[in-house]
């Protein structure tokens, strides 16, 4: 029996859990649904809490909710959640292991390998970071690979007839789009494009100044509580949503604050058209993505045979029609835009373990790794500093290329070496991602000849090796994660914080079953819903009891028969009716708590 390795989406928004069983890509339910939102949270009582769980509390308890943390692998931040700091890799981690845990109950066994995908256009501090969140978790990540290339493979997993297609990849927080080649059931990225922060987060933004923009028209300046932003947040995500399907949405939110001791609500419809002008610069700007794709793989819009779309954004309707209109295509969309990356990350671990799959995966690298030389200026007879790519943009991974270089003053006995990563000739306008010195040089006249070697692993990390030819002196990095990356004591203390938090969860939190992700989408069952609405039912009762003592009579007696309506409910499963008290409550707190 071959090992088990997951694969797993790890979304701004949403994340998800696949293995492969019996050639086929398996979805893996958590509470009756495949996917496990990307929140975290700690509940009043410090218990953690994750998904939906930590979803329906960020309306309520924004302070103690995390969300959208992609957006800051890499970048060194920290995020406060209840009153501590985290870095995103343990905020991350802590989804990762949400996710081992779902795939061990499930899968009834313990489970130590997975394969994570990541953006396209992640560079190479970003995906170390991700890898970082995934030893925090207790998995070895055998391997990363980027989302448009999952998505092929989830779409193709199977195809042996000749064809080039793209990959439209539109998330919640990152977008990138591929050129894929399939060949005899090789797929090759041929080229990639993208912006890591972009999506649907950008799309919630514009809804929410929108709305903000009427209240102010309306009240004038206004001031908001932390809680009312997070529920304007929500209900912009929810518009979004609604909108993909609807030409109107009406948003509705009740006693966001007090003008002049007078409870304030939104209501407010907003039309398709509107949302999508609001969205237009967006969607304008990631065809510009398109055409830079094409060009990197040296095609033409007539020569894509076929357009995939993946990540839930990618659901609103002005996406399709700017492809029918510039590329004269009609995207597909036959796999949930949710749900195929973790398919296809699923294929790939399934390839891994030794599982019978026909697809050859192979993989690029977004971006030109460079190193600093200096060339002559024949104008000025000066010298410049220059950036001299090793490994190109587009390049199949794993690669290694190796260029010599010459010191430029007799006797020189140390060389500095720098490594870029970006498209520029001009160094200052890449990022530098690492550097280090090559020293005891033999003393030779000036044309010393030093050869620079880059190696890109497929994992998309970069080892540096710098040698003096006429000794084999040589010295050599290994460039991970130079800008953030956790050293092991820092990693032995993020293992034991997310342990520490683990051990709070509660057992709702992970629970389900198997779903094939070929079967046609089935809602959630209604046990899955009664579930959830227990959760935030049994939250927001706790934080009506905390409230008791601090009201008036009058108000506590509200406060008294919400609960109990709430209770009642419960225990006839009477859902329309513990939803409206549910939002009842809610809205007398938030009253309550201004």
């Amino acid at each position: 029996m071959n090992e088990i390795i997951i694969g797993i989406d790890l979304g701004t928004t949403n994340s998800e859990v696949a293995v492969v069983q019996d050639a086929h890509p398996v979805l893996l339910k958590n509470q009756n649904s495949v996917i496990l939102p990307s929140y975290v949270g700690i509940d009043q009582d410090g218990a953690l809490l994750v998904g939906e769980a930590a979803r329906n509390q960020y309306a309520v308890y924004p302070e103690r909710t995390i969300k959208s943390v992609k957006r800051l692998m890499g970048s060194g931040d920290q995020v406060e959640m209840a009153g501590k700091e985290y870095s995103p890799q343990e905020i991350s981690a802590i989804i990762l292991k949400s996710l081992k845990e779902i795939a061990e109950k499930q899968l009834k066994q313990k489970v130590e390998k997975a394969v994570i995908t990541v953006p396209a256009y992640f560079s190479d501090v970003q995906r170390q970071a991700t890898r970082e969140a995934g030893e925090i978790a207790g998995l070895e990540v055998v391997k990363m690979i980027n989302e448009p290339t999952a998505a092929a493979l989830a779409y193709e997993g199977d195809a042996h007839v000749g064809k080039t297609i793209m990959v439209y990849d539109l998330g919640g927080g990152t977008f990138d789009v591929s050129v894929v080649g399939i060949e005899d059931g090789v797929i090759e990225v041929i080229a990639s494009h993208g912006n890591n922060h972009l999506g649907g987060d950008d799309f919630d933004r514009k809804i929410v100044e929108h709305l903000l923009e009427h209240l102010k028209e309306e009240h004038g300046e206004i001031s908001l509580a932390p809680e009312a932003e997070a529920r304007i947040s929500r209900a912009a995500e929810q518009a979004k949503i609604t909108l993909s399907d609807n030409p109107f949405v009406t948003v509705k939110e009740e006693y966001l604050f007090e003008k002049d001791g007078v409870p304030v609500h939104l209501d407010l419809e907003i039309s398709r058209e509107e949302y999508e002008e609001m969205i237009t610069p967006f969607i304008e700007e990631s065809m510009e993505a398109v055409h830079i794709a094409l060009k990197g793989a040296n095609l033409t819009a007539s020569d894509i045979e076929e357009v995939l779309l993946v990540g839930g954004s990618s659901r609103t309707p002005l996406v399709q029609q700017y492809f029918e209109k510039e590329i004269g295509l009609v995207p597909h969309c036959e796999i949930d835009p949710d749900l195929c990356v973790a398919a296809g990350a699923a294929v790939q671990a399934g390839m891994i373990s030794g599982e019978e799959v026909s697809t050859v995966l192979v993989d690029i690298t977004p971006y030109t790794f460079s190193t600093a030389s200096l060339q002559v200026n024949m104008q000025s007879m000066s010298y410049d500093m220059v950036c001299v790519p090793l490994i190109k943009k587009n390049s199949p991974i794993p690669v290694k290329k190796s260029e010599v270089f010459y010191t430029v003053h007799d006797n020189q006995e140390k060389v500095q070496i720098e490594v870029y990563q970006g498209e520029s000739t001009v160094p200052s306008e890449n990022i530098l991602i690492g550097e280090f010195m090559i020293t005891g040089l033999s003393r030779k006249p000036e044309g010393n000849e030093i050869i620079d070697t880059f190696e890109l692993d497929k994992n998309g990390i970069l080892h540096v090796t710098a040698i003096e030819k006429c000794t084999g002196k040589s010295k050599k990095i290994e460039i991970d994660n130079a800008m953030a990356k956790l050293d092991k004591k820092e990693m032995d203390k993020a293992r034991g914080k997310i342990g520490e938090l683990f051990s709070s969860q509660s057992d709702y939190d992970i629970d389900g079953e198997y779903v094939v992700v070929d079967e046609e989408n089935q809602e959630e069952t209604k046990q899955g819903e009664d579930a959830k609405e227990a959760v935030e039912a049994e939250a927001l009762i706790k934080k009506a009891e905390a409230l008791m003592d601090d009201v008036e009579t009058e108000d506590q007696e509200e406060l008294v028969e919400l609960v109990e309506a709430i209770r009642d409910a419960l225990k006839v499963a009477d859902g329309a009716r513990l939803g409206e008290s549910m939002h009842e409550l809610n809205e007398v707190i938030f009253y309550l708590e201004s």
